[in-house]
């Protein structure tokens, strides 16, 4: 799959959820984890992947960031995890803390939906007031992309990263400015255009009847290009698209197939990726397997039906967590939400102990 391909396929994740993330441990577990995951680091590698990284700042010990990606022993880049339903503030001053003391290059500060990506441009070793690129996930640009990709494990390369990132920077301020001046055009501005077409003086009076004149050349010629655009595609001015009539032949019916009935939702999956995530200190994560049925969603040790860790009964009025005791007798607790799982990390952890 193609990573444009993912992140649509993750953009459409995050908008069946955000609604129903109330807290930064939801918004840790259910969206920025997997976001990492599809980024291709490996996310329950605590050589690679550090939760809850020390970071020690000035006289205060035992700082931490939420995460820290590590090369060859030392961190990369430094996370700061907020809750979906928190805003961003224009600046972190817990990660502008934690910069300083690391051999990070980069700090991403994210609540799930937005991902700011910071630098030292300014100053080094001293993050940046504001990020070189900002992303919703929920409205991904195009050109934004491909500089995302260079996030990729498999792409990450600093010493490019950081040549963009003044660009990136650069680009995102005029383009800030650009659209201030189209709001409201300044004195200097309107100036400026005053100058190649108006030979009388500039007095304050002349600027102010011509500044809503220019706001609107500006906006009349952005829209003139837009449409000039348009037309081209569709074939030139005053032109129109015309589709030559293709003979279709009727496809011949295939023999029907009887659909399954078993339905793996996205809650199933993020239940699973829940418990997975609270089972990988007692074990490799790959050892944590699922097997879906029409009623209930089995996770499994090594794929053994035998050796079921829980099952979890997920509908829309009801979700139910079933942990087997020691005579395999069914214990159910009733939940609220999926995330409600974690309280029963450690008898969780004792099915798993026996199967070990």
């Amino acid at each position: 799959m193609d990573f444009i391909d993912q992140l649509k396929q993750f953009s459409k994740r995050v908008e069946s959820m955000k609604d129903n993330i109330q807290t930064e441990e939801a918004t840790k577990t259910a969206i920025i984890m997997p976001f990492f995951s599809m980024l291709g680091y490996d996310v329950f590698n605590p050589q690679e992947f550090v939760p809850e990284f020390v970071a020690d700042v000035g006289i205060k010990k035992g700082e931490k960031v939420d995460y820290a990606i590590m090369k060859d022993g030392d961190p990369i880049i430094l996370i700061e995890c907020k809750s979906i339903s928190e805003k961003l503030e224009k600046h972190d001053s817990q990660l502008f803390r934690y910069f300083g003391t690391t051999t990070a290059k980069f700090a991403i500060l994210s609540n799930g939906q937005y991902y700011r990506f910071y630098t030292d441009l300014d100053n080094p070793n001293k993050m940046d007031e504001n990020p070189f690129l900002t992303i919703n996930i929920l409205d991904i640009k195009d050109n934004q992309v491909p500089e995302l990709k260079k996030f990729c494990k498999s792409e990450f390369d600093i010493d490019e990263i950081f040549s963009t990132a003044s660009e990136l920077k650069y680009v995102q301020e005029f383009k800030q400015v650009f659209a201030a001046q189209l709001e409201t055009p300044s004195d200097e501005f309107t100036k400026l255009f005053l100058s190649s077409c108006y030979s009388g003086p500039k007095t304050q009076t002349v600027i102010e009847k011509f500044r809503p004149l220019l706001r609107k050349a500006l906006l009349d010629y952005i829209s003139e290009t837009m449409n000039d655009k348009i037309k081209t595609a569709l074939g030139g001015s005053g032109g129109s698209v015309s589709v030559p009539e293709q003979k279709v032949e009727e496809p011949q019916a295939e023999p029907k197939q009887e659909k399954s009935k078993i339905i793996t939702t996205e809650e199933e999956l993020e239940a699973y990726f829940i418990v997975k995530n609270m089972l990988s200190e007692k074990t490799d994560i790959h050892n944590i397997t699922y097997k879906d049925t029409e009623s209930y969603i089995n996770i499994l040790y090594k794929a053994n039906t035998r050796k079921w860790i829980c099952r979890l009964r997920l509908t829309e009025t009801q979700k139910i967590l079933i942990i087997p005791d020691e005579n395999k007798k069914e214990l159910r607790y009733m939940l609220k939400d999926i995330y409600q799982i974690s309280t029963y990390k450690e008898l969780l952890e004792h099915v798993l102990e026996r199967y070990i």
